[in-house]
């Protein structure tokens, strides 16, 4: 696998959704979790989801259940709490793991072109982000504490290119 665009995953509805659908298109993926400390960042999401959509950003949001079982609820209780809560009008995809044998392939591929600290591979924790860009390919990983109003500006840049 070359570009995110090879792979696929399922909505939170459960239909399946070709990221090839995205083509020419900046992402930001994102683990989520309902429970976590970080869970007020899907307002932030959200405002660069209104800020960006429209210029050519999609950001995608995984729910994972793998950090302090932070996120156990079903795809559907997910899918309501993020709406009413924070609004999130983003595609929000089906429940994944992100790390160990049973990570989605996307996750293992962004993890492996994006390391992180001191190259470790893993995922650390619930909204680590990673940037790609139209091309396809992962531009920057950041770490949960990385606020989404704080990636604006490489955001900008990815969509200039």
């Amino acid at each position: 696998m070359s570009a995110v665009y090879d792979f696929e995953a399922l909505q939170i509805n459960g239909k399946p959704v070709p990221l090839s659908q995205f083509k020419g298109k900046a992402m930001l993926i994102v683990n989520t979790a309902s429970a976590c400390g970080f869970t007020p960042q899907f307002a932030g999401l959200e405002e660069l989801h209104k800020a960006y959509g429209k210029k050519g950003l999609v950001v995608l949001g995984f729910p994972c259940n793998q950090f302090g079982a932070q996120d156990s609820g079903s795809n559907g209780e997910i899918a309501e709490f993020c709406q009413l809560n924070y609004g999130v009008s983003f595609p929000m995809m089906a429940k994944i793991d992100v790390n160990g044998a049973t990570a989605h392939p996307l996750y293992q591929w962004l993890a492996a072109e994006a390391p992180g600290l001191l190259g470790s591979k893993s995922i650390k924790w619930n909204f680590t982000k990673f940037l790609v860009g139209k091309d396809g390919s992962v531009l920057k990983r950041y770490a949960p504490t990385d606020t989404p109003a704080s990636l604006a500006e490489d955001i900008e840049a990815a969509l200039a290119a």
